[in-house]
């Protein structure tokens, strides 16, 4: 799995790739926590590389989206998520935690 994070104005963007297992949410989680630690809280996860997600992604994201949206600090927006990913999150009831957005570039603007 890659991670590019970038810092913009009002939030920060984490672009992945590759699968989000067990082995790799991990990494993903410690990014997470990086930026929350810092105290910014409008993160955007751009999904557009993921091949597969397991539970252990899932995990990651939603922890992420509770702490950020406690005390409404801010959220976890989704964008260019690939179709596979999207069905994973409707199977188990994530799509109502989260906004979506077609582009990186539209997820960044709605901050």
């Amino acid at each position: 799995m890659q991670l590019i994070t970038r810092q913009h104005k009002r939030c920060d963007l984490i672009k992945v790739s590759g699968r989000l297992d067990n082995a790799s949410a991990a990494r993903l989680g410690d990014a997470l926590n990086a930026i929350i630690e810092a105290g910014r809280f409008n993160i955007v996860l751009d999904l557009g590389g993921v091949e597969y997600i397991s539970s252990a992604g899932l995990r990651v994201l939603i922890d992420a989206q509770k702490v950020c949206k406690r005390w409404n600090r801010g959220e976890v927006v989704l964008a260019n998520v690939p179709r596979p990913v999207r069905e994973v999150l409707d199977m188990v009831g994530f799509t109502p935690l989260f906004r979506f957005f077609d582009d990186s570039t539209t997820a960044v603007g709605s901050f």
